[in-house]
């Protein structure tokens, strides 16, 4: 089985070990621990010189001490996926230490048949998943022997689809040894994301962007898979790890159908702009972390 290169290091971020750990570690300690112990986090995937520092705030909810088992749901940019795929590596390199793939779950996930296999050129290519590889390892650094990923790529499901996801991960979700990363930006506006979407009430173009983008969270909080479905429906926000937020909504209202003792909260902790857009001809993508808590 290969071993995943850290294929965007170097350009979407440092590959400098040392240096990276700093980084990372700067970022973590600017942000409170306010929402956590996190057993789902929702944090964004572009270079870090633009969302490090956002990312920062969900993974500061992490416990590492409980935590064996960490699942990555990335959205699909390059290929075409109408359900979701593993990855068939057997190590997804960092530059600051190696993560082992959880064959077992791997295993688990493929006896459902309802996921594909990745190549590695596919999973290279992708940096939705790529981007959190860092964060994971320097949250986890002082349990690195004890702990395993399983990388999940979601394609472009339909809302059956997402619950049927949902359902099978949700007994995952329920295991407090689990961890959820979800990846996600949020609105990509502009002209070349062919997304200009403006509510001028709400003033500059970039204030319009932000209730968009706090509109859909608000939803994301209540944790309503529906709602959320409907408020994409309307605006068409192009929030790229939909599909994967999804998944989790479904998956948490899975856990709530079952176990009527069990008590959600998602909170998102941190908002950001790539720029901010005051004219047609600008463009920005919106970062947001959160963490999902059951009580």
């Amino acid at each position: 089985m290969p071993v995943r290169r850290a294929a965007h290091a170097g350009s979407w971020y440092t590959d400098s070990g040392p240096e990276l750990s700093r980084q990372l570690d700067f970022w973590l300690n600017q942000a409170d621990l306010s929402h956590g112990p996190a057993r789902a986090i929702i944090a964004p995937h572009a270079g870090y010189q633009y969302c490090g520092a956002c990312g920062g705030h969900a993974y500061r909810q992490i416990s590492p001490v409980v935590v064996r088992r960490i699942f990555i749901l990335g959205p699909s940019h390059h290929v075409r996926l109408s359900g979701c795929a593993l990855s068939s590596a057997r190590k997804y390199e960092t530059p600051i230490y190696d993560l082992t793939i959880d064959s077992k779950v791997n295993s688990e996930l493929e006896m459902t048949g309802q996921f594909e296999w990745m190549d590695l050129d596919t999973d290279e290519n992708e940096h939705s998943i790529e981007m959190h590889l860092p964060y994971i390892a320097k949250v986890m650094e002082d349990y690195q022997s004890q702990f395993t990923i399983i990388p999940i790529l979601v394609g472009s499901l339909t809302p059956d689809k997402e619950a049927c996801y949902g359902r099978i991960l949700s007994t995952y979700l329920a295991d407090p040894q689990n961890l959820f990363i979800i990846s996600s930006d949020f609105c990509h506006w502009g002209q070349r994301f062919r997304y200009t979407y403006y509510d001028r009430s709400f003033g500059n173009i970039h204030q319009s962007i932000e209730k968009l983008d706090k509109m859909g969270m608000d939803i994301i909080e209540n944790l309503n898979p529906t709602e959320f479905t409907n408020y994409l429906k309307k605006y068409g926000n192009t929030i790229c790890g939909r599909h994967p937020i999804g998944v989790l909504l479904q998956a948490v209202q899975e856990i709530l159908r079952n176990d009527s003792s069990q008590n959600a909260s998602f909170k998102f902790l941190k908002y950001a702009q790539s720029s901010q857009c005051r004219n047609m001809n600008d463009s920005s993508v919106s970062y947001a972390s959160g963490a999902l808590l059951f009580e």
